[in-house]
């Protein structure tokens, strides 16, 4: 069996992250969404895939390459203009034979969740969710048979959010004409009278939708167990839990480390800094004396200034943030679907960003790629790329 793997989007509703690469490359637990994917379907035993991939395709196919260094083989199909679920499908239409899942690349899974894919052919996996107003719900009848996929429902339908883990088989291609949309595909076949099955996810399913979506799946991706420990580490630290620091890293005396935390290659951490729990920081950073990072994504080769408190946040590739910044989680309204929500988050701060000395970004404020703070300001709000706020 084949699985196709839908990584063409660009994940719009995610900017300022996703202006240089896919929805599908943001990095979560230092692994980016889609390496999830992929060892997950190698998990179950479904090594075979397709992929189709569109929107800053060249940052997918030079990470996974042919996919042997991840234990599996892919090969790649082109969606060239992102029209839907249901067009990119049909770019893999010559691919596949027979059945054969479908998977989205922009969500967390593991081999569990696949496995309840096998389960039966045309079948949806779901998962149940208490806030289903930003995926496509289940309406389902007896015997888990699946009545209609509704999208994005403004009132309760039911708690069965569609994972968009498929297993079909070609029979799907005569349906989808021109329509883009999957769920729509599918609908329109249980119209026909082909039924379909709902089926419970038995595993984990995680969707990244906004920025602060970011922190909350970390979070969740780092629960691993174990200790990991390269480079050199400085007398008088402490390294609690379930700790990864990467070859050719510096961990400087007086630092203390809660896990979960991964930290990439060639990072410098401290002296007398703070990190985690919950933090993943790329390789070849560097957090300075007396910074304190929690619950939070720090990118590669990024460059935390002294005295710094980041909490909830994610700081994007590239950016430098000069001492005494702050960004901490606190109660913040921002806008989902149409509504105003009240959520707990931190900030946001795209790539190759300069942030001047003792800054305070606010909560929910997502600064965009490229952009110039003087110090001593307050950021709030949504600020645009190559932005200079003054």
């Amino acid at each position: 069996m084949r699985a196709v793997i839908l990584a063409a989007g660009e994940g719009q509703r995610l900017r300022p992250f996703t202006a240089s690469k896919p929805k599908v490359m943001i990095k979560v637990g230092n692994k980016p969404i889609l390496q999830y994917v992929v060892e997950a379907l190698r998990k179950a035993g479904i090594p075979d895939i397709v992929m189709v991939v569109g929107y800053r395709k060249d940052r997918v196919m030079s990470y996974f390459g042919n996919g042997k260094k991840f234990g599996v083989e892919i090969e790649y199909v082109f969606q060239q203009q992102q029209l839907g679920t249901a067009h990119a499908l049909r770019q893999a239409e010559e691919l596949v034979e027979g059945d054969f899942l479908v998977v989205p690349g922009d969500n967390i899974i593991d081999d569990n969740t696949i496995k309840s894919a096998l389960k039966l052919e045309n079948s949806v996996v779901y998962k149940v969710v208490e806030n289903v107003t930003k995926y496509g719900v289940l309406r389902v009848g007896e015997g888990g048979e699946i009545i209609e996929i509704v999208e994005k429902p403004a009132e309760e339908v039911s708690y069965l959010a569609n994972t968009g883990v498929y297993h079909l088989n070609t029979s799907v291609f005569e349906f989808i004409g021109n329509e883009n949309d999957l769920t729509a595909v599918i609908n329109s076949m249980i119209r026909g009278s082909v039924r379909f099955t709902a089926v419970e996810s038995d595993g984990v399913w995680l969707d990244v939708v906004h920025p602060w979506d970011i922190p909350r799946v970390n979070e969740i991706a780092l629960r691993f167990k174990g200790k990991i420990v390269s480079g050199k580490v400085e007398g008088g630290v402490s390294i609690l839990g379930d700790v990864v620091i990467g070859d050719g890293c510096v961990i400087r005396s007086g630092t203390y480390i809660r896990g979960p935390v991964i930290i990439g290659e060639n990072c410098e951490i401290g002296p007398n800094a703070v990190v985690g729990p919950s933090v993943s920081i790329g390789n070849n950073t560097r957090i300075e004396p007396f910074s304190v990072v929690e619950n939070s994504v720090i990118g590669d080769n990024v460059r935390i200034g002294s005295g710094s408190r980041i909490e909830g946040s994610v700081i994007d590739s590239g950016t430098r943030v000069m001492p005494g910044f702050t960004a901490v989680k606190d109660t913040a309204s921002v806008e989902e679907n149409g509504r105003v929500l009240r959520i707990e988050t931190g900030a946001f701060v795209g790539e190759g960003c300069r942030i001047g000395a003792k800054v305070t970004a606010m909560p929910g404020a997502v600064i965009g790629n490229g952009v110039e703070v003087w110090p001593l300001r307050v950021v709030s709000g949504r600020i645009p790329d190559d932005s200079r706020v003054l």
